[in-house]
This record gives structure tokens, C-alpha cells and sequence, in this order.
């Protein structure tokens, strides 16, 4: 009888230390609150950066050099007006994923704050490097709200790497020990994949390359900030 009540006492103490006792109180509370305030930071220059690298490939739209190029999906496949999918759905599930995020996940959300924040910052960079033309009959934002706030964080100027396809898979990485939202991630970096490519938004090299980069981006932002990292590590028993 001892014996039995002390391995349930040994399963209670397991199911207690596997227990993540991390709240959105304790994004508030000292280190943390350095950390988060760091993270929006980075986040509001990744903003600033990737505005700018817009602007400049815009710029470089008007130069005879820029022109689009042959793509051996795009030129076989119709343009399939997909603009709920890349415009409003992306925008209704980015905000829902906040809100699950900060209330239900705030473990994750110094990491991952972070982690968009280098996201943005990279594609930045690669999209002020190469520039090449827009598809023949791409598909563009609308004249409704939710179109023009997209269209105020994308110019649809800036190609390589797709952000559509990259950021799940981002995602998906930081979740990954998650099999719900790893899979949900994954589907959704899928799907978003597809419609850029139906749509003829983006090149194929963008969508097939960016899971690539998402994977860089996350190995870059765990190395510099593991501290943020451990706090989504499993813990140990």
C-alpha cells in the first residue's frame, strides 16, 4: 500500500513539474519585461526596414532592366483569383493567433516575437537585392479595408522569399513540440503556398525556398536569444 501511494504521489509530482506555469502576468514581471520590451523594439525597426526595402524595389519597378521572368509553374498554370485566401484569411488568422498567443501561449511569445521581428528583417534584405518584374496577370489587393491594410505591409513589389509561405513554417518550427499547431502550421504554410502560386503573386522559387529561410531565421533567432528559447523547452524530469 505504501508502495502504491507513493507512486501516485511520484505521477502527481511528474504531471506538477510537466505543468507550465508561465502566464501573461509574468511577461510583466522583471528580465521579462526587458525581454518583451526588446522583442517589440526589434519588431517596430524590422517594420521600418522592411517598409523601406518596398519602397526601393518599387522604385526599381520603373528601371528597363526590371522585368518579369519566364517561371515553369506560372507559365503553365491560369490565374486563379485566390484574394480571400492570400488577403483576408491570412490577416483573420494572423490576428486570431495573436490573441491565442498572448492569452493561452505566453511562454512562446517572447521567442517568437523575436523570431518575426528577424523574419521581417531578412526578407527585407532579400528583397532589396534582386528585383525582378511583376507576373503578367498577378493578382492585386482590392479597393476594400482589410486589401488596403494589406497592401500598406506589402507593395507586392518584394518577391523573394514568400512571407505567405515562410512565416507558418516558422511557426511551425517554434511549435513544433506542439503536434496540433505544428500541423496547423504546416497546413496552413501549404495552402498559403498554393494560393500565392495560383494567383501568380509570387515566383516558385519564393514559395520553394522559404520554408529553407524560415528554418535559418529560426536557427539564428535560437542562437541569439536562447533564453527566450527555454522558457518553450520542454521541461525535464
Amino acid at each position: 500500500m505504501a508502495e502504491l501511494f507513493g507512486t501516485l504521489s511520484h505521477i502527481a509530482d511528474m504531471k506538477i513539474h510537466h505543468k507550465d506555469p508561465f502566464t501573461l502576468k509574468d511577461l510583466l514581471d522583471g528580465e521579462k519585461l526587458y525581454s518583451l520590451v526588446t522583442g517589440f523594439v526589434l519588431l517596430g525597426f524590422s517594420f521600418v526596414t522592411y517598409h523601406f526595402a518596398n519602397a526601393y524595389a518599387v522604385l526599381y519597378l520603373a528601371r528597363s532592366t526590371t522585368t518579369f521572368v519566364g517561371d515553369i509553374f506560372l507559365d503553365n498554370i491560369p490565374v486563379i483569383d485566390l484574394n480571400f485566401i492570400i488577403i483576408e484569411f491570412a490577416l483573420i488568422t494572423s490576428a486570431i493567433f495573436a490573441v491565442y498567443l498572448l492569452f493561452f501561449k505566453p511562454s512562446y511569445a517572447l521567442f517568437s516575437l523575436k523570431a518575426l521581428a528577424v523574419f521581417n528583417i531578412t526578407r527585407a534584405l532579400f528583397i532589396s537585392l534582386t528585383h525582378m518584374g511583376d507576373y503578367p496577370g498577378h493578382l492585386v489587393p482590392g479597393p476594400g479595408l482589410i486589401d488596403g491594410i494589406f497592401s500598406y505591409f506589402d507593395f507586392q513589389t518584394g518577391f523573394f522569399f514568400s512571407a505567405h509561405t515562410g512565416l507558418p513554417f516558422l511557426f511551425a518550427l517554434i511549435f513544433w513540440k506542439e503536434p496540433v499547431l505544428r500541423y496547423l502550421f504546416l497546413s496552413l504554410s501549404f495552402v498559403f503556398g498554393i494560393a500565392v502560386l495560383l494567383g501568380h503573386v509570387h515566383y516558385s522559387i519564393d514559395v520553394f525556398a522559404a520554408p529553407f529561410m524560415a528554418y535559418g531565421v529560426f536557427r539564428i533567432v535560437k542562437y541569439f536569444f536562447p533564453h527566450d528559447y527555454k522558457l518553450i523547452e520542454p521541461p525535464h524530469v
